[in-house]
């Protein structure tokens, strides 16, 4: 037969040296036998080396869940599933399930039936001698799963393929690669009293090799035997598969040739070890004479070879007896059977003699001897050769011998790879590794451990110098650039270049051979050199001393270097180039080769924990490649261990989903590291996620390094990073380190905190380790209760350092279930490791584990599944946060900015449909009041406005529940990142009861208001009725007297003027109120529940009063010092009040309605709202509120006085019948002419009823439409939310370059935003004749309802035509009338007037007014068509759109109590205001005590530095600004979300610093150097970045 060689070329390369033998037998075919096997198995396609690792650590469906098998195709992947999760059952999976071999083997069988136990059975078919499938599993696997499956056997001790057969008997190949990956530790009996260990790479110890072989004719299993010989002192384990174990009865078809191996470890103990030294076993498959090469191989490599036989035949006598000088090193080992024959016996006596070999080298077992006891006899065999061993031969060393022999070696094509990591490596061993890493890797040195420390410097401002913060910050950040530009300079290293340039290489197979060589050689050697560090560090441990601790630790960390730190140099490489574009452009692949290696499974460092410090842009990159690279489809489960260091956090991930995390390392890398899993197609809508993340991290609470100053710091940064990062938490507590894991305890309580302030919702599972009995769970309910309780202790510590009082239990921070969130795992060694096989238990638990936690998650997603780039924005604000002591007010995350924008823009919009709702109803009661019958008393119309007034909580419930229901659903979805805003749900819920509360009171305002025009609208129109009822007699009476006179129309006139004249002589109006007299009662009423009522007494009149300019005066103020500081702040915040409060009282004066006392009350109010905020600032008196007051009612009364008496002249009795008088001449001449006036009084008719009317209706719909064609049109951005409003204002000004504009923005915001509003709705309603486009569309509206109106009217109950007469003209107007009373209020004076003596019949009537509704919507299209008066139009809105506009971006009208700068949060009932940025204190009129100049501190500085501030709020005692919160509980100030985002008002305050301090009679402020260097542009993108506009 001809050999199969299992080595793939990968394309263009061939390895020096490499051995090439033939694939194909004679006939240019494989083997039968072997692909016929594979093809059973299902393997044919894999063969050869095409089954990847990556393909094995996919999440799908089989590997959560257990399922039967089902079919032989089951068995390879049953068998890969369990042995990856350290399941030592797994060579028993080589059958299929009972249930499907029990019509095979029924149980009713004739036990004596022989041909049941002699035929062929097809049952056999169902199964696979484990060994077999271990083979094919070998041929078909890549090197890398090779490695991976040799490592997990090992990991069980299982022995493992140590030369793997082809499938034919001629060659067979040493695995010496992948063997690579094994990693012993073990402890000679030479190092029991220091208790030291060694740990070394299982090939390149120098172990003695022991073989098992046996002759053809041999009855005793040589494999039980070696169980046997290894297990003393042990449970029994089958480390070498034999006949007896499940399956091994079966014959073997591929495996016959395959030698195994495996190793003896001693752990130190005489009475546990076997023997003083390790050992290595080999054992080889089938006999010798079949595998002659192995044979060969074997006998020359190994310490001694056990040769099991029964009898030698005549081939085999000539076989041994052809050896040379194998003297001591080949024992014969002999079954001795009392049926054995003489002539057998003589056979292997005559072998003896001729092979020369001492009597102690034969060992004979006898039918009197048991296994055990003779098991004894091998170790005590071994044990002796083992002191006459002079050399051992590690497996590396074997590799000549091999080729020589002709074998192949599996790692040959790996020559060059090595070659470049050993380049790489050169030099290591002349120079300390720590010097050869300054050469090498120097990005990752000093500077950049300078730059962390420089960023959390930045982040902590504990400031030392004099020079201020903000010039502090300047200096650190003049700093962090230099050490930047002094990293750019650094040339790429030769090891780095080679690196770099190894890893690009599109054959990915070489990559993958190059990193494997790397990792091992870096491996070797930090085994080699940091054991005499470690062994130091540990002593100085026991001693305490923490400065040596410290030095030791650091030696440690400069000491070690692995593949890792050359990733971290490459990451490093890549965000210094990047400064360069000549350099970013020769790196730019480098992002994409580090996403492909995610993908093939390798981890990305994500801390580096060695400087404490991220490389953001790297990681970003990197990440984002991915996003790329997966179709941006990266949905991600992110899962975290954390626990005390060393108690099997790694090992459970491992375990748990099959990876390869380092165990235990003979170096030292600290911080993060992830791992990226693809989740199966098949399970992926199921799970909701593409990808499985892993968070691998150092362990916490380090007893060695718990005496180090930063050690609790550094840890509790390292949780609330992860935990904050993570979906799930793992905590992972061993029972054994219950001191360690209170502390780990405080630590994730304080994150998970942290994480709940910030609407974060990870699960966490606490893993209990070492914790076995099939009671344990049951009997640990006491521990869980205990670990509750602990837990809600800590809990309420952290709670207490957070200032968070309400949270008392751990359950008010996670939804945490005694009984569903803890796990009782038994411990991972079944006995006394290094020997002791892996415990099933543990492997089935932590797969129980892991199903019941993906499906528990599947059920339950509290979280909205992130993304890539949402992921990256955690991990950016969580580092951020970390930095800085405070966390819970320094967490700042554009997430969570996004969601808490996007719910401020729907609620906006629901805010506007609830007012706008109420705002129609008020439009359709106004009208129904105004259109009540004038002839009904004014009790009639209180009652209608009461039961109007009993509606509004009805209506204004029915908008709140719609709106609570709109926000409970908007909380239900899952796209919104809603999860991340859940803490601000009670503050918008809030607000809407603050919302409904305002509109209930501007409601019920406005109905008395309507009620009181009605009254008002009906004195004037009693007399107007009164009077027009004489004129109309005595016109009739002057149309009798000239009725028989010929007179011209001249003389006509003339007779009617002194008829008019003598009938209006005595015409009263309307009573005119004291307006003056109405609002100084008010006032004094207002202030009549304090001792200042007196002070008001000598106040008669406000006629004169406020016409000069406000002036403060020093009994406006308590403080002393505030008199001297303060005086010119005080006037600026009076005049302020006046110029908010005159704008107030203009806006309402300008309308057409009458004075109503609400206003000036209304007015108060707003005066109240502002002098609170300017007593806590400037400690004002009783004195200062009355002059201000008194002022500002003094203007108001003027301007009210106004209003009333333009009302009054609109609604005049002489005025309104002076209108007219025209019409009355007409009717009057043409009575008396008997003209035809049908069309006259259709005309007037139209012009005095329909068209005030249908104008009226257009005014009043036009406010409510303005503000939905603002918010809804291109314009909408700019209302929609509040962050967004203060971005383009701010923009808005920087592009004006207007310095009045600055100063009135920040001391006069109020006005500053209602005259922007106003200039914007003028500049978009100009904009393509938009106003005009909405009086046409309202026009059109109300003109098809007047036609629609006429042609209802037109026609009786039957529908015929009205009849043709006088009286139906007064139907047909009645009916209109109530056709149109929803719509529009027809003047029933103006009806009367107009249609006096009418003469015409109904018919010739509607026709004319057909005609006339058809002209006046041509003639006002017409004017509005024409210039149109935007302002006048907006003036008389009674519903004034940028009032509506105002309300929707003011919000609550909070200032920073330091800055000034106005609150953006949503709703107005929030707990918390909060800015996106704040600006230098000395723009808010802040100066300094001492010196008098503006303040250049940014409050958002001071509040994370050790500075102190003092006001009236401190009673002028000095404060630390990190406890602002005392005082301002309601202000949240974090810090800027970077350094570039306050540059918007650096760049201000530079620009204007002396006008400011000018304005502010102050002296200009000391702005650090830095800043003189921000541009225009810079402040824009510090803007833009800020607010998060992208």
């Amino acid at each position: 037969m001809s050999t199969v060689n299992t080595e793939q070329e990968p394309a263009g390369f061939k390895a020096e040296g490499s051995q090439t033998t033939p694939t194909m037998n004679t006939n240019g075919q494989e083997p039968a036998v072997l692909l016929n096997f594979l093809s059973k198995l299902g393997l044919k396609k894999f063969y050869p080396n095409k089954l990847s690792l990556q393909s094995l650590l996919e999440i799908n469906r089989k590997s959560i869940y257990e399922e039967a098998v089902l079919s032989v195709e089951e068995i390879p992947w049953c068998f890969l599933r369990k042995l990856f999760k350290i399941n030592a059952e797994c060579r028993n999976i080589t059958q299929l399930s009972n249930s499907q071999l029990s019509n095979s083997h029924d149980e009713n069988n004739d036990l004596f039936d022989l041909d049941l136990y002699t035929a062929d059975h097809g049952a056999d078919d169902k199964k696979v001698h484990p060994l077999d499938l271990i083979v094919a599993l070998f041929l078909c696997a890549d090197s890398f799963l090779q490695q991976e499956i040799a490592l997990k056997m090992s990991m069980c001790q299982f022995s493992v393929p140590f030369m793997l057969p082809h499938g034919n008997n001629s060659q067979c190949t040493l695995m010496l690669w992948a063997l690579r990956d094994i990693v012993k530790e073990w402890r000679p009996h030479a190092l029991s009293e220091s208790r030291g260990f060694v740990e070394d790479n299982i090939v390149q110890a120098n172990i003695p090799f022991y073989s098992f072989v046996r002759l053809k004719n041999c009855s005793l299993s040589k494999s039980q035997i070696l169980n046997h010989v290894l297990s003393r002192g042990q449970q029994n384990h089958n480390i070498f598969i034999h006949r007896d174990m499940e399956g091994g009865s079966l014959n073997r078809r591929i495996a016959n040739g395959l030698v195994e191996v495996c190793w003896f470890l001693p752990c130190g103990r005489e009475n546990l070890d076997i023997f003083p030294e390790p050992v290595a076993l080999a054992n080889l498959r089938g006999d010798i004479y079949e595998s002659l090469a192995e044979f060969t191989f074997l006998l020359q490599v190994s310490t001694a070879t056990f040769v099991f036989l029964d009898k030698v035949e005549e081939n085999e006598h000539r076989i041994l007896t052809s050896l040379q000088d194998v003297g001591s090193k080949l024992f014969l080992v002999v079954n001795f059977k009392a049926e054995n024959n003489k002539e057998d016996m003589m056979s292997v006596k005559k072998t003896w003699k001729d092979l020369n070999l001492p009597q102690t080298n034969v060992k004979i077992k006898d039918s009197r001897v048991n296994v055990a006891e003779f098991s004894n006899k091998l170790s005590a065999a071994i044990k002796t050769s083992l002191f006459d061993v002079k050399a051992t031969i590690s497996i590396v060393n074997m590799v000549d011998k091999a080729i020589e022999l002709g074998l192949s070696v599996d790692e040959n094509r790996t020559a060059k790879q090595m070659k470049v990591a050993e380049e790489i490596m050169d030099g290591i061993g002349v120079r300390s590794i720590s010097h050869y890493k300054k050469q090498q890797l120097p990005l990752q040195g000093d500077n950049w451990k300078k730059l962390s420390q420089l960023e959390k410097k930045e982040c902590r401002m504990k400031v030392t110098s004099t020079s201020g913060l903000e010039a502090y910050k300047a200096q650190l950040q003049a700093e962090k650039q230099k050490l930047r530009e002094e990293q750019s300079k650094q040339k790429l290293s030769k090891g780095m270049k080679s690196f770099i340039e190894t890893l690009s290489t599109n054959d990915k197979e070489k990559r993958d051979f190059f990193l494997k060589s790397m990792k091992f050689k870096f491996n070797a050697h930090s085994r080699d050199k940091l054991s005499v560090l470690r062994n130091k560090f540990k002593e100085q441990c026991k001693k305490k001393d923490a400065k040596l601790i410290a030095e030791l630790d650091q030696a440690l960390l400069d000491s070690s270097l692995g593949t890792e730190h050359y990733m971290r140099e490459m990451g490093l490489v890549y965000e210094v180039s990047l400064q360069s574009e000549e350099r970013a452009e020769e790196v730019s692949h480098l992002p994409a080769l580090a996403a492909e290696m995610l993908l093939d499974g390798y981890p990305l460092e994500l801390l580096d924990g060695d400087a404490s410090n991220i490389p953001e842009r790297w990681v970003t990159d990197v990440l984002m490649e991915l996003h790329k690279k997966a179709g941006e489809k990266s949905r991600l489960l992110v899962v975290t261990v954390l626990g005390v260091q060393s108690t099997g956090k790694s090992t459970l991930l491992n375990t748990m989903f099959g990876v390869q995390f380092p165990v235990s390392s003979g170096r030292c890398t600290r911080g993060a590291f992830m791992l990226f899993l693809r989740v199966g197609e098949d399970i992926q809508s199921d799970l909701n996620y593409d990808f499985i993340v892993l968070i691998d991290t150092e362990g916490l609470k380090s007893p060695d390094l718990a005496q180090l100053e930063d050690s609790y710091e550094h840890d509790n940064q390292l949780a609330t990073f992860v935990i904050g990062l993570s979906d799930v938490t793992i905590i992972n507590i061993a029972m054994e380190n219950a001191i360690e894991m209170k502390d780990v305890l405080q630590i994730a309580a304080h994150a998970f905190l942290r994480m709940k302030q910030i609407g974060k919702k990870p699960v966490c599972h606490f893993v209990h380790q070492n914790v076995s009995g099939v009671s344990a769970h049951a009997k640990s309910m006491t521990e869980r209760k205990h670990l509750l309780d602990q837990l809600n202790e800590m809990t309420q510590i952290a709670a207490e350092m957070e200032r968070q009082p309400s949270i008392q239990a751990f359950t008010d921070v996670l939804d945490y279930d005694m009984e569903q969130n803890n796990w009782n795992i038994p411990g991972l060694w079944h006995g006394t490791p290094p020997m002791a096989p892996v415990n099933t238990g543990y492997s089935e638990a932590v797969a129980d584990f892991k199903r019941n936690l993906l499906v528990t998650l599947k059920r339950n997603r509290s979280n909205e599944v992130s993304q890539i780039p949402e992921f990256l924005e955690w991990i950016r604000s969580l580092w951020k946060a970390v930095k800085y002591e405070n966390f819970i007010f320094s967490f700042r995350n554009t997430l969570v900015a996004h969601a808490y924008n996007n719910l401020c823009k729907e609620f906006s919009q629901w805010e506007w449909e609830f007012r706008k709702e109420i705002l129609s109803w008020l439009k359709e009661a106004e009208l129904e009041i105004l259109n009540t019958d004038n002839e009904s008393q004014t009790d009639t119309w209180n009652r209608l406005v009461a039961s109007k007034k009993s509606e509004v909580p009805d209506k204004v419930e029915l908008q709140q529940t719609i709106i609570k229901e709109k926000l409970c659903d908007y909380y239900k979805r899952k796209d919104r990142h809603v999860n991340l805003i859940e803490k601000y749900k009670t503050d918008f819920f809030n607000s809407i009861s603050s919302i409904g509360n305002e509109i209930k009171h501007s409601a019920c305002t406005k109905l008395d208001c309507i009620l009181d025009l009605k009254i008002g609208l009906k004195k004037a129109q009693d007399i107007q009725r009164k009077y027009r009822d004489v004129i109309e007699e005595r016109v009739m009476k002057l149309l009798s007297d000239c009725k028989d006179s010929r007179l011209s129309d001249e003389q006509l006139t003339q007779e009617f003027q002194k008829m008019w004249v003598k009938a209006t002589e005595n015409l009263p109006g309307l009573k005119e109120r004291d307006v003056f007299a109405c609002i100084l009662d008010q006032l004094r009423r207002n202030f009549s529940n304090r001792n200042v009522n007196e002070k008001l007494q000598n106040v008669d009149d406000l006629k004169e009063i406020g016409k000069d300019q406000f002036k403060t005066r020093l009994n406006h103020t308590d403080c002393f010092m505030k008199r001297f500081l303060w005086t010119g702040d005080l006037q600026s915040f009076a005049d302020s009040v006046i110029d908010t409060s005159t704008r107030s009282v203009l806006d309402k004066a300008k309308t057409n309605e009458d004075y109503h006392e609400s206003f000036t009350r209304d007015l108060l109010v707003k005066i109240d709202e502002q002098l609170k905020h300017g007593y806590t600032r400037y400690n004002t008196t009783a004195q200062f509120e009355i002059d201000l007051k008194l002022h500002i009612c003094g203007i108001a009364s003027r301007e009210f006085h106004k209003m009333h008496q333009r009302f009054l002249s609109d609604n005049d009795s002489r005025n309104q019948l002076e209108k007219y008088k025209p019409q009355y001449l007409s009717d009057f001449l043409d009575l008396y002419k008997q003209r035809d006036h049908c069309q006259r009084k259709v005309t007037d008719f139209v012009r005095c009823c329909i068209k005030p009317a249908v104008e009226e209706y257009i005014r009043r719909s036009l406010g409510i439409d303005i503000v939905d064609e603002i918010v809804t049109s291109c314009h909408s951005a700019e209302y929609s939310s509040r962050s967004f409003f203060q971005y383009n204002i701010q923009r808005e000004l920087l592009q004006k370059e207007d310095f009045k504009s600055f100063v009135q923005y920040i001391s006069q915001y109020e006005i500053y935003v209602k005259d922007w509003i106003f200039q914007h709705i003028l500049q978009k309603m100009s904009e393509d004749r938009t106003l005009c486009k909405l009086k046409k569309k309202h026009l059109e509206v109300i003109v098809k309802k007047i036609k629609a109106a006429t042609e209802w009217a037109s026609k009786a109950k039957d529908g015929a035509l009205l009849p043709d007469d006088q009286r139906s003209v007064v139907e047909l107007i009645t009916k209109m009338r109530k056709y149109l009373i929803r719509d529009i209020s027809l003047s029933v004076e103006a009806e009367r007037s107009t249609l006096f003596q009418i003469q015409s019949t109904c018919h010739p009537f509607i026709n004319s007014l057909k005609v006339s509704i058809e002209d006046l919507n041509k003639q006002l299209h017409e004017e509005f068509s024409g210039s149109d008066n935007i302002i006048e139009t907006l003036n008389k809105l009674p519903n004034k759109p940028q009032d509506q506009l105002f309300r929707r971006v003011f919000g609550c009208g909070q200032k920073c109590p330091f800055c000034k700068v106005p609150c953006e949060a949503g709703g107005k009932e929030h707990k918390l205001h909060h800015a996106s940025v704040h600006r230098p204190q000395g723009l808010g009129r802040c100066r300094k005590i001492d010196t008098h100049k503006l303040v250049e501190t940014l409050c958002t500085t001071s509040v994370h530095s050790e500075h102190a501030f003092r006001n009236k709020d401190t009673n002028q005692e000095w404060h630390p600004y990190k406890e602002y919160t005392t005082y301002y509980p309601d202000w949240h100030i974090p810090p800027d979300p970077s350094i570039e985002a306050s540059d918007y008002w650096k760049y201000v305050l530079v620009q204007y610093n002396d006008r400011f301090a000018k304005e502010y009679s102050a002296k200009p402020a000391d702005v650090p150097e830095a800043w003189t260097s921000i541009t225009k542009q810079q402040a824009l993108k510090g803007l833009r970045d800020a607010f998060n506009i992208k």
